[in-house]
């Protein structure tokens, strides 16, 4: 201990009480949670308690841009492609959000597909039980229908195939490394080249 100062003593313990966290109540939390759970599904029913249908998007940056998410809502070219119109869709149970837009082609394909696939299954409750709309339900596919608990048409990343090549001569005597240098030199003088056969083919016009 270097200089004259006072030797700590400093007493930190008085009120520990105060600083543990104890998890006493975790029992009482999972059944009020389940509760919980239970009372939201009789106040929703017949919809899905997992809320309305979700697009597939990718994560944002390069982090996590290939990984497979739900997203806010389907955008309006995605409804318009799977014929829902954009009043409808929050009506039975299909998210919307106007800013997405479409950047691929293979993700708009994915979503109407998820569309169709949701509207298939689709059983629409008529509003008044005496009276039935033009869009509802068979009265025999309302007296079978049944609340889906739990995520509706989850997210699934599909896993890529490996395909299974035998080893041949050719690709043993294949020099990857020297083809690289071969093909980087051939791209950094493309420019030379091509000015010199331009300029070699003006002294053969002339």
């Amino acid at each position: 201990m270097k200089h004259n100062n006072v030797i700590p003593n400093g007493h930190f313990k008085k009120h520990w009480q105060n600083y543990v966290k104890t998890w006493f109540n975790q029992p009482a939390r999972k059944e009020r949670r389940r509760v919980a759970r239970q009372k939201k599904a009789v106040k929703i029913f017949p919809r899905p308690t997992a809320g309305p249908l979700r697009p597939i998007v990718h994560g944002q940056t390069l982090k996590y841009n290939m990984k497979l998410r739900a997203g806010k809502g389907f955008t309006l070219e995605e409804l318009k492609a799977a014929g829902v119109p954009k009043k409808l869709a929050p009506t039975i149970g299909i998210a919307v959000d106007h800013r997405r837009k479409n950047k691929s082609l293979e993700g708009l394909q994915a979503n109407v597909q998820r569309l169709k696939t949701y509207k298939a299954k689709l059983v629409v409750f008529p509003r008044r039980s005496r009276k039935s709309k033009a869009g509802d339900s068979a009265p025999e596919e309302l007296a079978t229908a049944t609340q889906v608990q739990g995520p509706y048409m989850p997210i699934a990343l599909e896993k890529p195939t490996v395909e299974l090549v035998k080893v041949t001569p050719e690709m043993k005597s294949f020099k990857a490394y020297d083809k690289l240098r071969v093909e980087r030199t051939n791209e950094r003088h493309l420019g030379v080249r091509l000015k010199r056969a331009a300029e070699a083919e003006k002294e053969e016009k002339k």
